[in-house]
This record gives structure tokens, C-alpha cells and sequence, in this order.
């Protein structure tokens, strides 16, 4: 059968999965009365809630008798590892474009990507029935995207698509007709993109993304470059610098067809296909047949630019809410994530049983908390470390991103003074239409670290930021943390309402009346910028004496709410998030004050030093 082999890639919310759904229902991948979920790509429970794609995943629809095999990449700079490894699997890749947005940072980003490697991508302007969108402009927009990316003449004659996926139309005027459904665009594929290129000799397929099976252990999915496999093939695995990882056979080979995957008796070169039977295969590994002594090329990927610490719970509610609390099971469940995610790098913390566990952003290390702690982890997380480099003549050299925030004119003054706090440098301010203005900075990773809840509180949630790593550039001085202190439980018990109510002065609680509190746990934030230990476990002392003022009800001000993103931002270096399946705590990393006295006193020896 014919083949051709695209990616889908894309900004967030521009719209790839669904329309990926569309494709297969048109194509008539489901049945007629299947029941089919919107967005059945992102199979993840966190992908369905934040609406995001966060593992890519391939697919295929058979059209004409060409089988069109689709990867519906991430489209959050977090989890760029993922996309630059999938353009390798692919001859050509629709670049998505919300018809009002424009291109914006991911886009760039994995643009750049697709352009460096070669490939000649299909524009799809997507969402052209919004009423603010701008087709024209945006058209320009790629244009000048690609331009600056220095694609090729050829990549610069690149073909454009309009349409709805939401509404299931593509056409190739933004006024339709819109009664074809999606297939201009299969149409598109099927004449722009060119059949895979099959490389000469003997089976040869590059590892590009991993997954762990219950059913068949590590399953690796690639593109064959070369040759062809059966199962019970004998062969081996080569790493990217041509060393033997092992030998052993294949067990089964699965196929994508429509949402499924079948195995099937043997896979030719130029599709992409899963593999099932190897125990040490991993993600940029070249799997072939024996005679084979030269690995196939893979694509280098971005550094990582934070690191957390995560360590054993140690607080004295430690093992009542999880399952999984030893630092062996960590570990463990760090070095499997490791193994599929190649943006994520695991290493053993220096004297002690942590590890610290660099990624990409927040978000990355985020969602790979939530899983832990849906899965029955207790964890202690420390604040976030920004990865720091030496330059060639000794020079400090940190991450600096590019950032771009779409936001009301009324609200840009505010966004520019808190960007300039973080030393975040300006580089231009223009109208994105609506009363809105686009403001593109470059800022250190660093400053960044927690602003997404601060610029929706500055702004009443009407800002959108987007982020990309730009480059290591020389330190850029020392940025104001957070200014309060807070306030201390100096015992052990479950909070009284009385107590919290009689405190409300010192600031406002992060705890509810009934919460089960411990010494060294933080239970609120302190007006002034000191730490403060207060007791929150303090009944009323009863009176036989019934008066009206005694009586009062305790009305409480509602606690600061404290998400996992929301917690791992505010801490300082000497506080940890203690994460449960049930419970975010905040706590100080050492619990007993005469600790945390002794070692505030060590550090300012070391600096006065």
C-alpha cells in the first residue's frame, strides 16, 4: 500500500487534536455508532483536563488508497523532547495556525525545527470563522516566520488550506466551499507530500517514542528507514554512538490503524510502526538487523533549564495518604520516566537519598508530580532551581526566555513594571487588535518562576503568556523574591477555628479549621516579612459567663488556596511542598525551630565568609 507520513504540529489551542478527530472520523476510521470522546488522541486523564496534548501519539487514515500515517505532536515548549524526535519519523508536516492568533512561540519553535531538518511543511489556517480573525495578516505572518527561520526558496513556496476544524471543513479559499469536509487537505497530503524515502540495505528503524506495557513490556515506536521485520526476527539495538545496548527478538510489531493498533506479520521500510520484545531499546536508539555496524542519525535535543529536588516525605504525617513512600520506589518511578522522556534528566542528589530531576519548565516537572501523586506517591518537593552554565572564559550563564504576553491595553503598564522587576528585557510592544497589545521580552528563566499566577491576578485573568527557551545569556544580577514571610505551626493537632480566628491579624491561613496541622508546617502567610510561629490549636477558654459579644460566631476569612503550581512557586529555598494523593503542604525543610535557627546561622556565616 502507499504510504505517506505527516505530523500535525502547532501552538496550544490552536487546534491539532481535534483536527485529528475529524480526519478520522471523515476517513472512516470509527463506526458509524461508535461512540467516539472529543479530542480521542489525548487518552491522558491530565491531557483531558488541562486540555493539552502532552504525549504524542501517531495514528493513520486510510484515504484513496493511501494510508496516511498522522503524529499529533504537544504543542507546549515543556514538551518540545517529544516533537523534535517525531519530525525525524515524517516526510512533511502541517503547521497549524489559529486564524486570529498567528503564529506564536511553538509555532516558531517547532517550525524552526521542521525547516532545519528539511522538511517542506502545509500551512492550514485554522478557526477562520472566529470573529476577530485577521486571515490575511496572519498569511504574512508565516510568511515572515519562515523568512526569519531562513527556509529555503522552496520551503517558502509552501501551499496554504483554510478552514473550521471544529466545524469539519477545509478548502482551499477562507470562504469555503465548506460541503467537502476534510478532504482538500487529504487531497493536499496525498499530492504536496512525497512517499517516504527507503534507504538502502538492511532493517533499520529509529527509536522515537517509548511506552511500558503491562501486556508486552517496553513497546518503542519508529520509523523503518530500511529493509523490513517479522516477528521472532532476530536483531539488535545500537546506541546513537554505535555501541551494541543488546540483541534479542522481536515479539510482536504493531501497526497503526485508525485509533487502534494491530499487530501484523511483517512491516516494510517507510511506516511507522511499534515494536514489542526488547528490554534496554530506548528513544534515540537505532533497533536493525544483525550485519548492521552504523546507527541511524537522531536529533539533538534542547537542554534542560530547571531542576527540583524530590526527596522521601519526612513530615510527621508521612505514610497516612500514600502508598509508595520509600525512596527506593522513587527512584524508581523517576529513572522509568527518565528512560521514555528524554528531555527529563534524573540524577542522585549529593549526600542524601533525593534525586534532582531536570526538565524543560515548570509544567514538565508539574504534571510529572500529578502522576506521581495520582498513582499513590507521598513526595517532598524543593522550590525551583534554574540549571546555571559556565561559559568558555568561567562566565555564570543562565536561561533566558523568550516571552511573549498578549494583553488588554489597560493592564500593559503593570505587565511591562513587573517584567522589568524580574529583569526581563523589553523588545517590542505592538497592537495584536481588539484593544489588546502584544509585548515580546527576553527574561531570565529565573524570573519567571511563578508569574503565571501574578500576571492573572494583575490582569483579571485576560493575559496570555507563552514562553520558549532562547539561549544561555551572562547573569543578570540578583531578582526580589517573595517579600512576606509566613506563619509557623508550633504544634501538633488539628487547627480550631477559634485559634485560626483570633490569628487572622497576622495574615491570611492556607489551612481550614479541622485540618490536621504539624510542628514546621507553614499554615499561613505573615503581613510583615518575617517568619512568625503561631499556635492554630488553641480552643476558647470556657467560661460559665453567657454573654451576646461571647457568643459570636467565628466568621473566617477563606484561605489562600494553594494548587501544586501555585505551591511550588511560592516557597523560598528553605521550605519544601510536601505532595500527597490527598494533600499540598507547605512546611519549612527543617521542622524543629532550634534546626532551622542553627542553619540560617551557618549560611550567613558561608556569605559573610
Amino acid at each position: 500500500m502507499k504510504l505517506r507520513n505527516i505530523a500535525i504540529i502547532a501552538h496550544v489551542d490552536h487546534g491539532k487534536t481535534t483536527l485529528v478527530d475529524k480526519l478520522l472520523q471523515q476517513s472512516g476510521a470509527f463506526r458509524e455508532n461508535q461512540r467516539v470522546t472529543d479530542r480521542v488522541m489525548d487518552s491522558n486523564d491530565l491531557e483531558k483536563e488541562r486540555g493539552i496534548t502532552i504525549m504524542a501519539k501517531a495514528t493513520s487514515v486510510d484515504w484513496k488508497g493511501v494510508r496516511v500515517n498522522i503524529v499529533d505532536t504537544p504543542g507546549h515548549a515543556d514538551f518540545g523532547g517529544e516533537v523534535e524526535r517525531i519530525l525525524s519519523m515524517v516526510d512533511s508536516a502541517i503547521v497549524l495556525v489559529d486564524a486570529a492568533e498567528g503564529p506564536m512561540p511553538q509555532t516558531k519553535f517547532v517550525v524552526g525545527k521542521a525547516l532545519k531538518i528539511g522538511l517542506k511543511p502545509i500551512v492550514c489556517i485554522n478557526k477562520v470563522d472566529r470573529p476577530d480573525a485577521r486571515i490575511t495578516e496572519v498569511v504574512n505572518e508565516v510568511f515572515d516566520l519562515f523568512a526569519a527561520l531562513d527556509a529555503t526558496d522552496e520551503q517558502l513556496d509552501f501551499p496554504i488550506i483554510y478552514g473550521s476544524a471544529k466545524q469539519g471543513w477545509m478548502a482551499n479559499a477562507p470562504e469555503g466551499p465548506k460541503d467537502k469536509g476534510m478532504g482538500p487537505l487529504l487531497d493536499l497530503v496525498l499530492s504536496y507530500v512525497a512517499e517516504p524515502k527507503i534507504e538502502e540495505g538492511s532493517f533499520r528503524l529509529l527509536g522515537t517514542l517509548l511506552e511500558a506495557n503491562p501486556y508486552l513490556g517496553r513497546v518503542i515506536t519508529g520509523r523503518v528507514f530500511a529493509g523490513s521485520v517479522k516477528p521472532n526476527q532476530p536483531v539488535k539495538v545500537l546506541d546513537h554512538k554505535g555501541n551494541l545496548v543488546e540483541q534479542g527478538r522481536v515479539s510482536k510489531i504493531l501497526a497503526f490503524r485508525g485509533i487502534e493498533r494491530q499487530p501484523i506479520e511483517e512491516a516494510e521500510a517507510g511506516d511507522i510502526i511499534a515494536i514489542a520484545g526488547l528490554s534496554k531499546f530506548n528513544v534515540a536508539d537505532t533497533l536493525c538487523a544483525l550485519d548492521v555496524t552504523v546507527p541511524l542519525q537522531a536529533q539533538p535535543i534542547d537542554p534542560p533549564t530547571l531542576s527540583m529536588t524530590f526527596m522521601v516525605n519526612d513530615s510527621p504525617l508521612a505514610g497516612t495518604e500514600g502508598d509508595k513512600v520509600t525512596s527506593r520506589v522513587i527512584r524508581d518511578r523517576l529513572l522509568k520516566e527518565a528512560e521514555g522522556n528524554v528531555a527529563l534528566k534524573v540524577e542522585p542528589a549529593p549526600n542524601s537519598d533525593a534525586y534532582v530531576v531536570s526538565g524543560r519548565g515548570e509544567l514538565q516537572l508539574g504534571i510529572l508530580i500529578e502522576t506521581m501523586r495520582r498513582e499513590g506517591f507521598e513526595l517532598s518537593i524543593s522550590r525551583p532551581r534554574v540549571v546555571f552554565k559556565r561559559g568558555e572564559d568561567g562566565e555564570l550563564l543562565e536561561p533566558v526566555e523568550e516571552v511573549i504576553i498578549d494583553v488588554d491595553e489597560e493592564h500593559s503598564g503593570v505587565v511591562v513594571q513587573k517584567m522589568a522587576e524580574r529583569k526581563a528585557e523589553m523588545l517590542e510592544m505592538r497592537p495584536s487588535g481588539g484593544n489588546r497589545l502584544r509585548l515580546v521580552f527576553h527574561s531570565p528563566t529565573r524570573g519567571l518562576i511563578g508569574y503565571q499566577g501574578e500576571l492573572a491576578t494583575d490582569t483579571r485573568g485576560t493575559a496570555i503568556m507563552n514562553r520558549l527557551f532562547h539561549e544561555y545569556a551572562p547573569y543578570r544580577g540578583d531578582i526580589q523574591g517573595r517579600r512576606n514571610g509566613v506563619l509557623i505551626s508550633n504544634d501538633s493537632g488539628e487547627a480550631v477555628a477559634y485559634a485560626m480566628w483570633k490569628l487572622e491579624d497576622r495574615g491570611p491561613m492556607m489551612i481550614e479549621p479541622g485540618w490536621k496541622v504539624y510542628r514546621g508546617m507553614i499554615v499561613g502567610e505573615h503581613t510583615r516579612d518575617n517568619d512568625l510561629e503561631i499556635n492554630v490549636l488553641k480552643g476558647k477558654q470556657l467560661t460559665n459567663i453567657r454573654t451576646q459579644s461571647k457568643d459570636e460566631a467565628v466568621r473566617l476569612t477563606p484561605p489562600i488556596r494553594m494548587t501544586l503550581e501555585k505551591a511550588l512557586a511560592y516557597i523560598e529555598d528553605d521550605e519544601r511542598v510536601e505532595v500527597t494523593p490527598k494533600s499540598i503542604r507547605l512546611r519549612k525543610s527543617y521542622l524543629d525551630p532550634n534546626e532551622r535557627k542553627k542553619h540560617v546561622k551557618a549560611r550567613e556565616a558561608v556569605v559573610v565568609g
